[in-house]
């Protein structure tokens, strides 16, 4: 922004948007004050929520003074500096449900993705009633969970509670009987607008499928944003309007034709890993299959070698036997070279002769 941001920017956790940030949070976020500040021009405005402070000091160009309220004292010093150069803003730190403002001292009250981070919802409406003037206006929004939830199967660790339509109806109808709602979508879309003199507006919604076939209304809006007052005149004096957010640098877009390019450069590098991926597994399934033929030659090879091993326990039975043999034979030799035997041997032969075998 012009009025200059704080060069040591609070850091972007999730739960608050802060200036910087890229993807479609940008868009929704600074459209939502571009469009809250037909409401503000001269009056005296209440930013409930406000954050780092760039939406109050975009509503400061035109309000008479605008109040930054928030619970963080980390936003709030942020605020306070980086946006010190503006006269008429002042940021304070304070729970949305005790707001540090005398009854009915405000025009216009905003306060944009706040409601869903909060127990006290019916309590934060009555405080925002409280400090509006009877003809005050407040601008509200909050994610529609319905499709914020519950079709994009999407959980906000940061929303304590969010609302379905006729719940957020039925908590401003306490309080503000008369309401003007509107629907809030981020998408890519094609302006086409006069150059010169007044705009009216028009909007064509349509799809792919069937371009010839428009309606004339957002469907299945994300968020909700409403004006709402006590005093229906004072939201008649401001009549509908189509309000269109354009990128001047077509970031969004760009964005998007970078995903597709990068994209497109990882579906052959993926389409090759997955070759890869296959070529290894049929490599792993042919070393599997030389190891199962390996295993199954170990085994051949273990029942040869116990068979081996069988048959020369089975020779070193016969060698040890032919060496008692031998050793016998060796003996009886041995004996029969002595001088004895051979004294004896007559006699021997005698008793073989006399008493035969």
């Amino acid at each position: 922004m012009s009025d200059g941001a704080d060069p040591g920017g609070l850091a972007f956790t999730g739960e608050r948007f802060v200036p910087g940030v890229k993807g479609e949070i940008w868009i929704e976020h600074w459209h939502r004050y571009h469009f809250a500040a037909r409401w503000a021009a001269g009056k005296r405005v209440l930013d409930v929520a406000c954050g780092e402070g760039y939406g109050s000091a975009l509503l400061a160009r035109s309000a008479a003074h605008v109040t930054g309220v928030d619970i963080s004292s980390e936003a709030i010093g942020h605020a306070r500096r980086a946006y010190a150069g503006l006269g008429n803003a002042a940021f304070v730190c304070a729970p949305c449900t005790q707001l540090p403002l005398a009854d009915a001292s405000v025009d216009v009250a905003v306060s944009f993705e706040t409601i869903e981070h909060i127990e006290g919802q019916a309590q934060f409406v009555d405080e925002l009633a409280r400090v509006l003037k009877p003809d005050g206006v407040l601008v509200i929004s909050c994610p529609n969970k319905l499709e914020y939830s519950d079709r994009r199967g999407f959980v906000n660790e940061f929303h304590v509670k969010e609302l379905y339509r006729e719940d957020l109806a039925q908590l401003l109808a306490t309080r503000f009987p008369a309401t003007a709602w509107f629907g809030q979508r981020p998408s890519f879309f094609s302006v086409i607008a006069p150059e010169r003199g007044s705009i009216a507006g028009e909007l064509f919604e349509t799809a792919e499928t069937a371009p010839d076939r428009a309606t004339a209304a957002l469907s299945h809006p994300l968020y909700f944003v409403i004006a709402a007052s006590r005093d229906a005149s004072r939201l008649a004096a401001v009549p509908p309007a189509l309000s269109v957010l354009a990128d001047r640098d077509d970031w969004v877009h760009h964005d998007y034709e970078k995903v597709m390019r990068e994209l497109q450069a990882a579906v052959p590098r993926g389409d090759a890993l997955a070759t890869q991926v296959a070529e290894r597994e049929r490599s792993i399934a042919a070393l599997q299959e030389e190891l199962g033929a390996a295993q199954r030659e170990r085994g051949v090879l273990e029942e040869t070698l116990a068979q081996r091993d069988a048959a020369l326990a089975s020779r070193d039975a016969e060698l040890i036997a032919c060496e008692l043999h031998i050793a016998e034979k060796t003996r009886e030799i041995d004996r029969r070279r002595g001088w004895r035997w051979w004294l004896k041997l007559p006699l021997i032969r005698l008793v073989v002769v006399v008493h035969p075998v």
